[in-house]
């Protein structure tokens, strides 16, 4: 079974199914909890413009692709912070969870990132998406957010990570760019409970 991955847009026809099984989870899993404000648990997934996802603006799209058929795919976009990517819309098809695809595409977007450029990842996932707070924290994404606290009430949860380039000694540890408002608003409490909770693996954004 061939597997490649192949950088394109929001646009492409092969990435339709996956943003639209990706729709359909989160109606399921949030629309209660969105439903008391009004909202829609599908907004997210319309608020950017697909250019904000391709290298010429600041972003990347891609799709891992399995016999032709796109199996699981993430991107990233600029953050305001210009030397930090916000990744975005990683999701693997149901039938193929399981597999390890979420931690490979993982990998794959953190490798773009640093080839353009980039420093530091920032993303954010649901209250209510556990498989993703433990690939992220598997990973090496710090939580900018209290781990035993309450999550429904927070709706989503923030993580970053500082990138290494590729062949650099490994450097001491830098300090958070404080672009970030989850970031920069975290207590104490919360940040020190971050830290010390980074090494667990617990049972993304996204089901993966």
């Amino acid at each position: 079974m061939p597997e490649t991955f192949i950088q394109t847009s929001p646009a492409d026809p092969r990435a339709q199914p996956l943003i639209a099984a990706l729709a359909v989870e989160y109606q399921t899993r949030y629309e209660d909890l969105y439903r008391i404000d009004g909202e829609s648990a599908e907004i997210e997934l319309k608020r950017y413009a697909p250019a904000l996802f391709t290298p010429a603006g600041g972003g990347q799209f891609l799709l891992l692709l399995r016999d032709g058929e796109a199996i699981a795919g993430g991107a990233f976009k600029r953050h305001p912070d210009p030397r930090t990517a916000e990744f975005k819309r990683i999701w693997t098809d149901r039938r193929f969870r399981r597999q390890g695809l979420a931690g490979r595409v993982l990998a794959e977007l953190e490798a773009h990132a640093v080839r353009q450029g980039y420093e530091r990842i920032f993303l954010t996932t649901g209250c209510r998406q556990p498989e993703a707070v433990g690939l992220y924290l598997r990973h090496g994404y710090t939580p900018r957010f209290d781990l035993d606290g309450d999550h429904e009430a927070l709706r989503t949860l923030p993580f970053d990570k500082l990138l290494q380039p590729r062949h650099a000694a490994p450097a001491g540890p830098e300090p958070i760019s404080a672009a970030s408002p989850a970031t920069s608003s975290l207590p104490q409490s919360a940040a020190s409970s971050a830290a010390t909770s980074l090494h667990l693996s617990p049972a993304h954004s996204h089901p993966a």
